[in-house]
Order: C-alpha cells, then structure tokens, then sequence
C-alpha cells in the first residue's frame, strides 16, 4: 500500500518539482519513476519521506511543556480526606454539578484564580451526584458552592457565580488567613 502510495505521488510530480528536489533525493525519485523499485538505502527512504511531505519541509517537535495539574477530582471519601482536609495547602472545594450551567462557567474561572496563585493554594471538584454524602456533610444546598478549607477546617465559602476579580480576591483571602 505504502508502495502505491509513493508510486502515486511520484507519478503527479511534475518535471519542474523534481528538478528542485536535492541532488540525491531527485535521482533517487527518478529512479523510482522509471524502474518502480524500491531499495532500503537510507537515500530511499529520505526520499519517501521527502516526497510525501505536502509542504516539502522537515516535521517539526513540538516544545514541551510540563505543568501541574491546578486542580483534582475527588474520587471518594477516603480520596477527599487524604487531598482536602489533611493537605498542607489551603484547598477551595467546588461542588458542582453535570447539569449545572452556572458550574460549567465557573469552574474554568477557579481554576485560572487558583493557577494564578502558582502553588500556594489546590482545587478539588466535587460532583454532588456522585457524591452526595460529601455535599449533605458539608451542607450544600446550591451548585455551584466553594468551599474554602484549610487544616481540615471551613473557612470561607461563596454559592453561585463570581466575576473574575471576586474570585481572585477570594482565593487571595483564602492564602492569606
């Protein structure tokens, strides 16, 4: 298949491409042409490459970038005691919900808050209908809700939307206390 393939598009190269190809990679695809066999040199296989390319120039890798993860999903009770109420970091714990359209537009502004703050504080999402115990415990009526914990003590919480300055004043209230 690979084979037709480079049959094909050897065959559509007009004279005037594979006279601007590289001196090797140009007598390799004539050859090819007009014999229609292929070797294993590492020519060959440069011209393959070479020719196949739609924009005829070397792929390119992308840079790499590492980041943290700003925020969690809560798994479990036993997942929420261990990240939440024994972290080290102050940790904002938004209770939201799939169907919650107000959620869905504010999750994605926490996050930018919290990643804003580098480090000095987490973010742990909860899905009130897989984890309804998590909710009565902690008294939430309303999604969405954020609950602002630290050394396994609430101290702060807002329900509902914040614009983004709301909410970066509140996490910066929550690292500072």
């Amino acid at each position: 298949m690979a084979h037709r393939l480079l049959l094909r598009r050897i065959w559509t190269l007009s004279a005037k491409e594979i006279r601007c190809l590289p001196a090797s990679t140009a007598s390799v695809a004539s050859s090819s042409f007009s014999t229609s066999s292929f070797s294993t040199s590492p020519q060959s296989a440069t011209a393959r490459v070479f020719l196949l390319s739609p924009s005829r120039t070397p792929p390119r890798s992308l840079p790499h970038t590492f980041s943290r993860a700003v925020s969690f999903n809560v798994q479990d009770h036993d997942d929420f005691t261990e990240r939440v109420i024994n972290s080290e970091l102050p940790v904002l714990v938004d209770f939201h919900a799939q169907w919650c359209g107000p959620c869905k537009i504010l999750g994605p502004r926490l996050e930018k808050a919290v990643a804003k703050q580098k480090g000095r504080v987490a973010m742990a999402k909860v899905d009130i209908d897989d984890h309804t115990d998590l909710a009565i415990e902690y008294g939430v009526s309303a999604v969405p809700t954020v609950i602002a914990i630290r050394g396994g003590d609430v101290v702060d919480q807002f329900v509902g939307i914040k614009d983004d300055d709301e909410l970066e004043s509140f996490v910066s209230k929550v690292i500072g206390q």
